[in-house]
């Protein structure tokens, strides 16, 4: 099945080269490369692991712990990877496994720790088993591997249920049996070309558990495990019984998320994880209807973070925030996991742009709305995050301030989404525009060759070359904040903050000596000086023992 030799290279040891920091997880600013957008090394246009693994020493001195990588798997490229052909092989638009080792030895030897993508509720139409599916036609014991099924009706022409595909659509295909007549149909919560698996059957999870070890011996440090609340379906795939059911998702468990049967996959991943040595983690991506039901999945004997997207979805408003925070806080604790804060990542609009415009629209948006309101607003949300106690993520070209390019031509985007209708808004593509090095360049130095998505003019003044040493730049921001954050023994790990009294629209808390206030209005307000200033999102002015923070500018002060 490998397009490579399927032999990893040589163990590498994650914890004979990386910072020996006991429970790194708990604290670690990890941060997303989507490789295709990051750095191009060879010129086609499409980045690659070379051209990450050269930008390393970037990703030292920015400050982060740890790098995830998104799918880099030999694939179809249906959905950007996340369509898996080989879980063991390295897609030659990204290099070999060769380059992975290096990456990950280049990596350890900088002190970060890698974390990569692992897609287990589906894989692509292309993956050898699905093929053998199909070929071998009803009834044979491969088809049990997914989840097909015959279709109701009188010749069977509809679908065996009313799930529909998170991408638009029925979430079933009916396939053309070898005989050449129209036949059963398979189940796809995402595109055709991602079938899912039937996580009952005993090989799909013999399957995983090999691919965890082989990237483990590898010398991984971790798995962002994709749609990790998928997996389990309801027994019988019973019928949801209504239409529009994106708009449930977030709000209710579905037959298809958040079963309980997937926590009994991940305690058997656990004990594999643990017989590693180096605290190599999970983090779930884990869409649950409340961060309570989030924290089913990071319980001692399960994964160790999940992703917080109740807090992501939250509007720039301090009473929201606060409540955020608060069951956030309240619902990790009683299983003794970090919280995790995030604010963009490949599948929603960046923060800079959703900020930009009115609360309400959703975290999928075309519009660019008031570029300096939103750019102001970022910078803030930013050390608001990164002063709360646990785990923080930074999505490439969020500490460059990047926007969404919300005005791409439509014969360029390539998000599955787009192409079919009712479904997600198809605009993923706006944050996936790969990131600029140089102020100048084909591609602003991403590569030789031009890039797979266009970038915008005056991409080069928003580049890494260009706000490198700027005072005030929202890159200098981010190496600061993140080096304030390291030496600061108030921040990072933890599980609680003391609120304290704020004129309205303000998040003000307290961390040991350490206070952090928020102003999430239009305008300035006035507010106690805390102490020594350590780091500020724009100019304040300090009186008497009071401070004037501007609107939309978030504080950190220091009594020590």
């Amino acid at each position: 099945m490998s397009q490579q030799p399927s032999a990893a290279p040589a163990p590498t040891s994650a914890v004979a080269t990386v910072s020996e920091r006991h429970d790194w997880w708990r604290d670690a600013v990890i941060y997303q490369v989507y490789p295709r957008s990051f750095a191009d090394s060879n010129g086609d246009g499409m980045g690659d692991l070379e051209g990450v693994r050269t930008r390393l020493p970037y990703l030292r001195d920015l400050g982060v712990d740890a790098v995830w990588l998104s799918p880099f798997y030999a694939s179809p490229q249906a959905d950007a990877g996340y369509d898996v052909a080989d879980y063991r092989a390295v897609d030659p638009m990204f290099g070999t496994l060769l380059d992975a080792d290096a990456l990950i030895r280049d990596a350890h030897a900088l002190g970060l720790r890698i974390i990569v993508d692992l897609v287990p509720n589906h894989s692509s139409d292309q993956y050898e088993w699905f093929k053998r599916a199909l070929a071998e036609g009803p009834g044979s014991p491969s088809r049990d591997r997914y989840h097909f099924r015959p279709g109701k009706g009188k010749n069977g022409e509809l679908p065996p249920n009313d799930w529909e595909s998170i991408f638009g659509g029925p979430a079933w295909t009916r396939v053309t049996e070898p005989d050449g007549t129209p036949g059963e149909w398979y189940l796809h919560l995402f595109a055709p070309e991602q079938p899912d698996f039937n996580w009952e059957h005993p090989a799909v999870g013999d399957e995983f558990r090999s691919i965890l070890r082989f990237w483990l011996d590898m010398g991984v440090d971790g798995f962002r495990i994709d749609v990790a609340h998928g997996m389990v379906k309801a027994e019988g795939l019973p019928d949801l019984g209504s239409h529009e059911q994106l708009k449930l998702l977030g709000n209710d468990v579905m037959p298809f998320f958040d079963q309980d049967g997937v926590h009994a996959i991940y305690r058997q991943w656990r004990r594999i994880l643990d017989e590693y040595s180096g605290e190599r983690i999970f983090v779930a991506e884990a869409w649950t209807p409340t961060v309570e039901r989030t924290a089913n999945y990071v319980r001692p004997d399960e994964l160790h973070q999940a992703f917080n997207f109740q807090y992501l979805g939250t509007h720039w408003d301090a009473e929201e925030l606060r409540t955020v925070i608060d069951r956030t806080l309240d619902a990790m604790r009683p299983v003794g996991a970090p919280a995790t804060w995030v604010l963009s990542n490949h599948d929603v609009t960046r923060h800079a742009t959703r900020f930009a415009n009115q609360a309400g629209l959703g975290t999928q948006i075309r519009l660019a709305g008031d570029r300096a309101l939103g750019l102001r607003r970022a910078r803030a949300a930013t050390l608001l995050m990164l002063a709360l106690p646990g785990s923080a993520y930074v999505y490439q070209g969020e500490e460059l301030g990047l926007p969404d390019v919300v005005d791409l031509p439509d014969e360029v985007r390539q998000d599955p989404a787009y192409f079919r209708g009712a479904g997600q808004d198809g605009f993923r593509d706006g944050c996936r525009v790969p990131i600029p090095w140089t102020r100048e360049g084909s591609s602003y130095g991403f590569g030789d060759g031009g890039s797979w998505l266009p970038q915008p003019a005056g991409w080069g003044e928003l580049s890494v070359e260009a706000q490198t040493g700027e005072p005030g730049s929202t890159l200098e921001l981010y190496r600061e904040a993140l080096a304030v954050r390291r030496s600061t023994a108030d921040l990072g790990a933890g599980d609680a903050v003391e609120w304290l009294r704020a004129p309205e629209g303000v998040v003000a808390f307290r961390r040991g000596d350490f206070v952090c206030v928020a102003n999430t209005t239009g305008e300035s307000v006035a507010v106690p000086a805390h102490g020594r200033v350590l780091l500020a999102s724009g100019e304040i002015t300090e009186t008497a023992g009071e401070a004037k923070v501007p609107a939309d500018t978030t504080v950190w002060w220091t009594r020590a």
